[in-house]
């Protein structure tokens, strides 16, 4: 399912039936992730949230993609207070400074009429304390390994205490 389109996202079945553009613009359909447990983030790079966020993530990629099949995707937005202003080119540059190895996708909206379908999709699934809506960056959801959103965590929650709950889905 592509960013076009806009209403079907209602009647997926999980998020296999997505597709997603990856920083070089390519298209990357997520049921490439079959039967990975995935954690889903909304990321930033001037976000008080950031610095531990993402050290956090990067020590969960390193610690768990080979040996429990954890896959991070990353999604940075531009949405919460204006804190993700780079393109594509200056988020690659600002992930490699980091050693990024998860999966980072093209900057897209998680909120309002042209939020992207997944992320739409996602919310349907798994509403927040305060309703649909994502709150700010670095809020968080687990997918488990047959595509189904199981968990939403809001940007207050660290990466790495998020791993009993990961456990629970490998």
């Amino acid at each position: 399912m592509s960013e076009e389109s806009l209403n079907s996202w209602e009647e997926a079945e999980s998020i296999y039936e997505f597709t997603v553009n990856n920083l070089k613009g390519e298209e990357v359909p997520l049921n490439n992730y079959k039967g990975h447990v995935c954690l889903i983030v909304n990321v930033a790079s001037k976000c008080g949230y950031t610095k531990k966020n993402y050290e956090e993530l990067v020590e969960l990629h390193q610690k768990y993609a080979d040996s429990n099949g954890l896959r991070i995707l990353a999604f940075p937005c531009n949405q919460f207070g204006k804190q993700e202003p780079g393109d594509s080119e200056k988020i690659c540059s600002f992930i490699e400074a980091r050693n990024v190895k998860f999966d980072v996708f093209e900057k897209i909206n998680v909120n309002g009429s042209d939020a992207h379908p997944l992320w739409k999709y996602l919310k349907l699934k798994l509403k927040g304390v305060r309703g649909n809506a994502i709150k700010w960056n670095f809020t968080k959801f687990i997918v488990d390994s047959n595509g189904q959103p199981v968990e939403r965590f809001a940007s207050s929650k660290n990466p790495k205490s998020l791993v009993s709950n990961l456990e629970k889905y490998w």
